[in-house]
């Protein structure tokens, strides 16, 4: 169908004018300076002006034939409405590309933009101006002609053009139907608005009075600004109109799904209250969610105290109360899943035989009498007395004793379930007592978490590793734990996710540890310590024997004929292979042995692979170790130590040498403050009793003295090595060696008296599998000697000391008088009277601080004297 086009009116509204040609000619004169064009003297027809002023909007877009409100609060803009008040009213409405830009030029504002009359303007006090505007054409920006006081623009007016057919009239139908869908799907949209669309014919009209009142984007309504094609428009608007109407439907049935949720859990509350009124007025019980019921069948079969069953009762009203789709709901859930889960009644029962218990000890664990005795003699107690508590013991010795493993045995031995709880790293007190329920994935601590998997409130509970706890910012473990371990405490344990008792006390907790020290007190003092000592080579051949062969023969799938260890070569890899107090080493070696087997056994071969010294080499490789005491013996100025660390004994040589000099003393060897101080005391004893200790006292003041400790990468503290300086610098001073394969510990005083030390059975088996064959310790640690093997005491002489007068003697017993490397007199030795009374007591020797050891290829803590 042909097109036919027609041109909007831009005729602006009249108003009262100034009366007479003056008047006529102060506006002709105002408009000249302001820089506006002459108005036409065709009044009321199509044209508009070439040149007008443009008054920017930042987030408004102006129609034909719509009338709108603005707001202008900038100066340029306030002068520029001023101006064409008194003239023509007409001003060209232009839509800024970026809000926020307080200058615009050409640039900055969209090339489309509506002519518009100003009907009415109003001022107020803040300085703003509000105006009502009345769209009349559209038309393009060419080009902005001046700038001051405001943006004057050259315009293009653009002529509507409208194709009359069956095509438009649908589109205008398709409008309105989508208005119509968007009016009854939005409460927001105006009834002025409807009105005014149901009145609107005109399909141009109809489209801008919709653009100009609906919520579309600055960039759609300059779209549909821009489009002078009516047909166009209709069809842009009415994609805009149908995204519209999308997001609106979407949003309402997002708000009804929501309020729905919210109306059917305030509803379902509502009525669960009216049938808990109406069963209360009827007599009948109150019918119960199923769940809840569940949960509340389970508790009470748990056979929980009763403070624990009222507490769980009144959780699980609040459970009745809640939706399942609340985020407390699963909260309150797994806390009563923890309540009814927890062994609060059930309990393992014991085996009190025990011929039977120590038969499962002895299969398990070869020697650890003491420890063997203390579990018999509780399963005594509590065959005696059936309420009795569990004890808490701690075991403690090197590692590879049998810590762990014996703590399985005695829970088999018991009849109990055995659980283990590792608490080397921890740092957080919520390990031990758990996270209070305000937190987000909070949980019990690993006690209730034990009791939960042995699943009876009577386990043997192991806490592994308890001397290397550790404590920061969030708590200290160690301090929750004295509760836990306490007798008298732990029948009201209290975790923070549980916040009620649990009764510990019938679990018999086990804690290992490899030092005593780096425990706290107050811990230490709540539990009872069993020492497991190291390991003598006997033993550990019998160990090996009974116990670890058969085990790795088994792991590696062989039998006896197909792999035998000599004693010989058991003792060859104890002595050359391993230095340790433990056994875990030695399995180590033995698996190796196995694997070398396995596989000529895996490649064909038969026959019985028989393991003695000779073959060690080809299997295991060159010794890593080798007896070092006789090449330090026969020297003067060095003598043989013993030192006592987490993984069993050593020996430690102490070397002196003298040089040219004023008299002083200079160690060496990374050694501690008490290694330092008990040097300096051995001196001091020297320069006051050179005289007794029949030295030449003008060498002391000549001669520079230089002790080092070998090793001198490993740390080295500790004061039991006073005896073995002491002994080194008199060799030194005298230039007599030590007496061959003699060794010694004891911390020496001022006075020359030697005090008890710790570690004596680790230093003991140390020096007898280093070669030493004579050892002096001090009076008050020959108890210590007691509890060692018999073929151990039977391999070394003990010498006992109370004072370094005692111990001079036996350093140089086979040895003749040499000649001094300086001459000077010999004065006849005379021997210090000591004073006959001892002391009456003796404190107990406080055990060393952590050390390293230098017996293996890797650090590990120092030897402590």
């Amino acid at each position: 169908m042909p097109a036919r086009k027609s041109k909007t009116s831009s005729a602006a509204v009249s108003t009262t004018r100034p009366a007479g040609e003056a008047g006529a000619e102060r506006r002709k004169e105002r408009r000249g300076r302001a820089g506006l064009p002459a108005p036409s003297s065709r009044r009321g027809v199509s044209e508009s002006p070439d040149r007008i002023a443009l008054l920017p909007l930042r987030s408004d877009v102006v129609f034909p034939q719509t009338v709108v409100p603005l707001v202008i609060s900038r100066p340029n803009g306030i002068r520029l409405v001023d101006d064409v008040l008194v003239s023509e009213r007409m001003v060209g409405l232009a839509s800024q590309l970026n809000p926020e830009v307080d200058d615009p030029g050409i640039a900055d504002l969209y090339p489309t933009v509506c002519i518009g009359s100003v009907l009415k303007m109003l001022k107020f006090p803040d300085g703003s101006t509000r105006i009502v505007c009345q769209g009349q054409s559209r038309a393009r920006l060419l080009r902005v002609v001046q700038t001051e006081p405001y943006l004057i623009g050259e315009i293009e007016t653009l002529e509507e053009e409208l194709d009359e057919g069956v095509e438009v009239d649908a589109l205008v139908h398709h409008v309105n139907r989508l208005f119509q869908r968007l009016v009854d799907q939005s409460q927001q949209i105006p009834e002025e608005l409807q009105v005014a669309a149901m009145n609107t014919h005109e399909p141009g009209r109809l489209a801008d009075l919709l653009a100009s009142s609906l919520p579309f984007s600055i960039e759609e309504r300059q779209t549909l600004l821009g489009e002078v094609n009516v047909r166009s428009r209709l069809e842009r608007l009415g994609q805009y109109l149908a995204r519209q109407l999308a997001i609106v439907e979407l949003s309402t049935k997002i708000q009804e799904q929501v309020g729905s949720e919210l109306s059917k859990a305030q509803r379902d509350h509502f009525l669960r209250q009216q049938i808990k009124a109406i069963q209360e007025e009827l007599g009948e019980p109150e019918s119960e969610n199923p769940e809840v019921a569940e949960l509340w069948e389970r508790l009470k079969a748990a056979g929980p105290p009763t403070e624990v069953l009222k507490e769980a009762e009144r959780e699980l009203e609040r459970l009745g109360g809640m939706h399942p789709s609340s985020a407390e709901y699963s909260i309150v859930r797994t806390y009563l899943d923890w309540l009814a889960i927890l062994p609060w009644a059930k309990c393992s029962r014991d085996r009190l035989d025990l011929r039977r218990a120590r038969k499962v000890l002895d299969e398990d664990h070869y020697d650890l009498e003491k420890i063997k005795e203390r579990i018999l003699e509780y399963l005594a107690v509590r065959k005696l007395k059936k309420d009795m508590k569990g004890p808490i013991l701690c075991l403690a010795g090197p590692p590879g004793t049998g810590k762990t493993s014996l703590g399985k045995s005695i829970a088999r031995a018991l009849g109990r379930e055995f659980v283990r709880v590792s608490l080397g790293g921890v740092h957080d007190e919520a390990e031990i007592r758990g996270h209070r329920r305000t937190y987000v994935a909070a949980m019990p601590g690993r006690i209730i978490h034990g009791l939960r998997k042995a699943g009876t409130n009577n386990p043997v509970f192991m806490l592994d590793e308890v001397d290397k706890l550790g404590a920061d910012f969030r708590g200290d473990p160690s301090a929750a734990l004295l509760e836990v371990l306490d007798p008298e405490q732990n029948s009201t344990f209290r975790d923070h996710y549980l916040d009620v008792d649990f009764d510990l006390s019938r679990v018999m907790f086990i804690a290992t540890a490899n030092m005593l020290e780096s425990i706290p007190s107050p811990l230490l003092d709540r539990m009872e310590v069993l020492q497991l000592p190291g390991y003598s080579e006997e033993e550990k051949v019998l160990i090996a024997q009974k116990y670890i062969i058969p085990k790795q023969l088994d792991a590696h799938g062989l039998t006896v004929s197909d792999l035998e260890i000599t004693e010989l070569g058991l003792k060859r890899i104890i002595a050359d292979y391993t230095r340790e107090a433990g056994l875990r080493n030695l399995e180590r070696e033995i698996a190796a042995v196995c694997r070398k087997a396995a596989r000529r056994r895996a490649e064909g071969r038969r026959g019985t692979v028989t393991v003695g010294p000779a073959q060690l080499a080809e299997l295991l490789g060159p010794s890593r170790f080798y007896r070092e005491l006789a090449d330090r013996t026969g020297i003067p100025g060095v003598a043989t130590g013993l030192a006592w660390t987490p993984t069993g004994g050593e020996i430690l040589f102490i070397e002196a040498t003298g040089m040219p000099g004023k008299g002083q003393l200079t160690l060496t060897g990374l050694l501690g403050d008490s290694m330092r101080e008990s040097a300096q005391a051995a001196m001091s004893y020297l320069k006051s009793h050179a005289r007794v200790l029949d030295l030449d006292a003008s060498r002391f003041n000549k001669t520079d003295v230089h002790i080092h400790v070998p090793a001198g990468a490993v740390p080295k503290d500790g004061p039991s090595a006073g005896v073995a300086i002491a002994s080194a610098l008199i060799s030194l001073f005298r230039d007599l060696p030590i007496k061959e394969a003699l060794a010694m510990t004891g911390e020496v005083t001022l006075t020359g008296r030697v005090l008890p030390v710790g570690g004596v059975r680790e230093k003991v088996l140390a020096a007898r599998r280093a070669g030493i064959r004579t050892l002096l310790i001090p009076r008050h640690n020959e108890k210590d000697l007691v509890e060692l093997p018999a073929d151990v005491k039977a391999d070394l002489s003990f010498k006992i000391v109370d004072t370094l007068d005692d111990v001079v003697p036996r350093l140089f017993e086979g040895r003749g008088s040499r000649e001094r490397t300086k001459p000077g007199p010999i004065k006849p030795r005379s021997r210090r009277v000591m004073a006959d009374k001892k002391p009456t007591a003796v404190s107990r020797p406080v055990p060393p601080k952590s050390e390293m050891s230098r017996g293996g290829s890797k650090p590990r803590r120092p030897p402590n004297p």
